[in-house]
């Protein structure tokens, strides 16, 4: 069974992470879908929960108040943002993120007069990272709430989520200036990995989860673009590590 409710208090973009995280610790709660926009939360559970229990479940987050959700609107007063993006729409930020990182590096490459795949894989690496990191340095705050909402590592140690974008940062200009590559693509390889599990479990369990990957400034939902992007820069580290060692 699937209920709305009205969810009072979702001011910034790791609120609907905090929520989400909260309720989806009730026993009976399978999945969680908050709107900071229209301000609901979404909630699919195997067993009636009373009202009562989320608003327990809150009080250690005041600043949040549950209630039950109005009527729903009449088709007729629906608006163009409440109606359905299509896949294309949903994910058009990072499909022209890695547009523009590919071109980019593919035209490096052409300049330089040939084609070099290790230098490619280098360039395409220190772009994704440093983009990557510009839009989660935006609000650290927000994406380390995000963050801590299924990856393994940042639900046991919050630290890990405020940290998480310098990393990022970090990796992107040592692939930029070339740096011991051993040592790069091993810290990337690790990084992605640990990333990579906290996708998968969540994938698995079929719950709704922000992915995090652009901080909070585009709120796309957790799927295989995601699993992709992480996917991508492990065979890409991999890669350039068994090239560098054998």
């Amino acid at each position: 069974m699937t209920h709305k409710y009205r969810v009072i208090g979702l001011t910034c973009g790791g609120c609907d992470a905090t929520v989400s995280r909260v309720f989806s610790k009730i026993k009976g709660v399978e999945s969680v879908v908050v709107s900071p926009d229209h301000q609901t939360a979404e909630i699919q559970m195997s067993r009636h929960i009373p009202l009562a229990e989320f608003q327990s479940a809150l009080r250690e987050h005041p600043k949040y108040q549950i209630a039950e959700a109005a009527l729903p609107p009449v088709l007729e007063n629906q608006t163009a943002d409440d109606a359905p993006k299509s896949w294309l729409k949903t994910y058009q930020p990072i499909l022209l993120i890695f547009g523009y990182i590919t071109g980019t590096t593919l035209l490096i490459e052409y300049t330089a007069g040939g084609f070099d795949w290790m230098r490619w894989m280098r360039h395409f690496m220190a772009g994704f990272f440093l983009v990557f990191s510009f839009f989660k340095l935006l609000d650290v705050s927000a994406f380390a709430m995000s963050y801590s909402s299924y990856d393994i590592v940042a639900r046991r140690w919050s630290g890990w989520g405020y940290a998480y974008p310098f990393v990022e940062l970090g990796l992107g200009l040592l692939f930029l200036i070339d740096f011991n590559a051993i040592i790069t693509n091993s810290i990337a390889f690790v990084v992605m990995v640990l990333s990579l599990i906290g996708v998968v479990q969540s994938l698995l369990a079929k719950r709704n989860f922000q992915c995090a990957c652009l901080g909070a400034v585009f709120k796309l939902p957790m799927s295989r673009i995601t699993l992709f992007e992480d996917a991508l820069m492990i065979a890409m580290s991999g890669a350039m590590l068994v090239t560098i060692v054998f």
